[in-house]
């Protein structure tokens, strides 16, 4: 059975189900074959207490692109210790962050679009689709405020680039509501939060953001591209 054949029938059954519910159940319906890939914002930060505090049997992994913020390990660490739980890391494969740097320089991303996207590629594209192979869920912390090129999203969608059905438990969350939910349960959270970043990636590509400017505005701000690394490409 094609479950993106299904894709509609299992919208039917998730949509009117809040986080937990429809969590438990596609954990359920699909066992050992639904993941959460965390980057430890705030979104996902949100889900990661849901998964454990509710004890639903979904792997949870986190891409460490070899660039990070000092304060997201940190957060890694102090999330890892609240939730007594071990968040898997994955890796880019060394021989294509070498032949990568030796191509475009240690910051070649900000030479061009093609450039970074192959950095974003290297590493967390690739890393991602070695998680996401034989797996039927993949969940995730997407918002629809986030971004306008995520408004239309749905809880369910198909993606094409990895061939697998992507859940968005918090899609219709707003960003006060996440808030509060964080203060209310003691959900730890990266301090650059505090500091104007609203969305954050790697050290390089992220910056603070104005007031008035939209969430992503901050991540490859040099560019006038859409704001999106690859792992959401639809």
């Amino acid at each position: 059975m094609s479950i993106q054949k299904n894709l509609h029938e299992l919208r039917l059954k998730v949509d009117g189900l809040g986080p937990v519910r429809g969590l438990g159940f596609l954990s359920d319906l699909f066992r050992d074959k639904v993941v959460f890939s965390t980057s430890l914002g705030q979104e996902d930060q949100v889900i990661t207490q849901l998964i454990v505090e509710n004890y639903i049997p979904i792997h949870i992994f986190s891409l460490d692109t070899g660039r990070l913020f000092p304060e997201t390990l940190d957060l890694l660490a102090r999330t890892e210790s609240k939730y007594k739980k071990r968040i898997e890391l994955l890796y880019p494969e060394r021989s294509s962050v070498e032949s990568l740097v030796q191509e475009q320089g240690i910051n070649g991303f900000y030479d061009s679009v093609e450039n970074r996207k192959s950095c974003c590629y290297v590493r967390k594209v690739e890393p991602l689709k070695r998680a996401l192979a034989g797996k039927s869920i993949w969940v995730t912390g997407l918002r629809a405020e986030q971004s306008p090129n995520r408004s239309d999203m749905q809880k369910l969608e198909w993606d094409e680039a990895n061939q697998i059905i992507k859940y968005n438990p918090l899609l219709d969350w707003t960003y006060d509501q996440m808030i509060a939910y964080i203060n209310e349960n003691g959900i730890p959270y990266n301090p650059l939060h505090d500091k104007g970043f609203v969305s954050i990636g790697c050290a390089p590509c992220t910056r603070a953001i104005s007031p008035g400017e939209e969430a992503r505005a901050g991540r490859w701000w040099w560019e006038d591209s859409k704001k999106e690394c690859g792992l959401h490409a639809r």
